[in-house]
């Protein structure tokens, strides 16, 4: 089995092929499990009569419109499991998705991410992880499911540096302000910025390095 690490979505994305099924698009591998990460060039449009899963989706080029909410790059909506969708995109639109069958939905209607929402104070990194001074963090919430195990929304902090630890869960993240340097247990390094979209695996053990001011948007898969 390979080395469970971090992957660049943006890379992962300029690869997809057409699709004319926003259900559909080049999977990322992954092992079995609730969660799959997608990339695909959509054209057209559809209805969808019931959503199959909880599916966060990014906008990385181009427009989305789901049920007259236009969602235009590089903005992020959840479309919640059980959700009938009217859906259509602008010429060109590129998206990253990863969707989470693990639970009920968390709401009846599609869910836009807003960047722009108020940030409340939130929990810090562990501190026998931390080397140097603990970060002050802030969180919005705006979509989680019924179980809690899929949660998307908004985060920033101050910089930090901790130490590698083996990530429980899957985190898509795009960021939004600053910069992080992640290493692996191989010794694999690299620096993701502002406009950046990257997931670290379920199963990772990777370091984290800031030296300025993260946000970030984020999509996470954490079994209860």
């Amino acid at each position: 089995m390979s080395v469970r690490s971090f992957v660049d979505l943006r890379a992962v994305a300029a690869r997809a092929g057409e699709s004319a099924d926003l259900l559909a698009g080049d999977i990322l591998p992954q092992p079995a499990g609730p969660v799959t990460i997608a990339a695909a060039r959509l054209a057209g449009g559809g209805q969808i009569a019931a959503m199959p899963d909880d599916r966060f989706v990014i906008v990385l080029s181009g427009g989305l419109s789901v049920d007259g909410e236009t969602v235009a790059a590089p903005r992020s909506i959840v479309l919640p499991a059980g959700v009938p969708i009217t859906w259509n995109a602008a010429p060109d639109t590129l998206i990253v998705t990863m969707a989470c069958s693990s639970g009920p939905a968390g709401a009846a209607q599609p869910v836009p991410i807003d960047p722009d929402a108020p940030l409340e104070p939130s929990g810090a990194p562990l501190a026998d992880l931390l080397v140097g001074e603990t970060p002050s963090c802030r969180n919005h919430t705006d979509y989680r499911s019924a179980n809690g195990e899929f949660v998307c929304g908004t985060w920033d902090s101050t910089p930090y540096h901790r130490r590698a630890m083996r990530y429980p869960h899957y985190e898509l993240m795009h960021l939004l302000d600053g910069a992080v340097t992640f290493t692996d247990e191989t010794g694999r390094t690299a620096t993701f910025r502002a406009g950046d979209v990257f997931l670290v695996e379920q199963g990772a053990e990777c370091a984290w390095l800031s030296t300025v001011h993260v946000k970030k948007v984020y999509a996470i898969y954490r079994p209860a």
